[in-house]
């Protein structure tokens, strides 16, 4: 079980997933998420995902979620990026705006994340 977004009805994991949706999508992108949050949790800028997660979770509705499991599925070595040949037709790939349409620290943050996820890439492949 696992809840539903109440901006965009994504369903996450748990009460931590959903607040961290959220933050981090009213964060980057503003717009409806960021109006949800301001006009339900109007202290949520200044609040971690442990304090955000209850407050979201209490005024979000519960949902199936499907678990998958690492040691449960097979691990291909292939790309995730979008229009790779890798990928399934039915697999969404996220709507990220053009990169023009960023402020400078949604930029920094976006990149951020590319960096980790790569260097995470390389950390398993070192392992394997």
């Amino acid at each position: 079980m696992g809840y539903s977004c109440p901006v965009c009805g994504d369903p996450q994991a748990d009460a931590r997933h959903l607040a961290n949706h959220l933050a981090f999508t009213a964060l980057v992108r503003g717009g409806d998420h960021e109006a949800w949050l301001d006009d339900h949790v109007p202290e949520w800028e200044s609040m971690d995902e442990e304090g955000l997660a209850p407050e979201v979770a209490d005024q979000a509705d519960e949902t199936e979620y499907p678990q998958v499991f690492e040691d449960t599925t097979e691990h291909h070595d292939h790309s995730h990026e979008a229009n790779s040949p890798d990928l399934p037709d039915d697999v969404a790939v996220a709507d990220l705006p053009d990169q023009d349409d960023l402020s400078a620290e949604a930029a920094d943050a976006i990149e951020r994340a590319r960096e980790l996820t790569r260097q995470r890439h390389d950390d398993d492949e070192d392992e394997a």
